[in-house]
């Protein structure tokens, strides 16, 4: 299945998924049958792995979404999807998550003016991103947003390429976040504990 980490070469016929679609080694091919359990805990870790949070983290927001009136999955990719790194990589800046994540800790972006280096930021309605002047950074980022193209920009963002900024036009909904993740199977499986 694949995670996307890999940044473009995912978008390839070079995917390693597309390659190989098992397990390494001698025996990856002998896959047995996964129980209920292990299906909802490859779905967690599959969102885990997707956005790049560890597990103490993705529990604080498992607990938030469950506070936030609505449907809790729901809300669980909302506030996954409105952290500033993912915000980078929506908006095509960044060619994956970890180097929208490396982007944000050295300084290169400012939300509303102000740099903030914490990729966890949460980013709110109405907010303006953009890239810290920097020639050699702007250099980087144009490569990444032409190999980004090919990606859809999703409906919740604008971005002006010309600027290097963006805006968050509003919340991204369910159906505005194209991950191939079942949000259901992760709640049943938080609901046990």
């Amino acid at each position: 299945m694949k995670l996307f980490l890999k940044g473009t070469r995912c978008h390839t016929a070079k995917c390693g998924v597309e390659l190989r679609n098992y397990a390494p080694g001698q025996h990856g091919q002998q896959r047995s049958k996964l129980s209920s359990y292990g299906v909802q805990l490859r779905e967690k870790q599959k969102l885990k792995r997707m956005y790049g949070v560890l597990e103490k983290q993705f529990k604080l927001y498992f607990d938030k979404a469950q506070r936030l009136k609505g449907v809790t999955g729901e809300k669980l990719l909302e506030l996954l999807e409105t952290r500033l790194d993912s915000v980078v990589f929506s908006m095509g800046f960044a060619s994956a998550r970890q180097q929208a994540r490396q982007l944000i800790r050295h300084g290169h972006i400012l939300v509303n003016k102000k740099r903030i280096s914490i990729p966890s930021a949460i980013i709110k309605v109405g907010d303006v991103i953009e890239v810290k002047d920097s020639e050699k950074t702007k250099k980087r980022i144009q490569e990444n947003m032409a190999a980004s193209a090919s990606r859809e920009l999703p409906q919740w963002l604008k971005v002006n390429k010309d600027a290097f900024s963006g805006e968050v036009l509003s919340i991204p909904k369910r159906e505005d976040i194209k991950i191939p993740i079942n949000e259901q199977l992760v709640i049943e499986l938080y609901s046990k504990v």
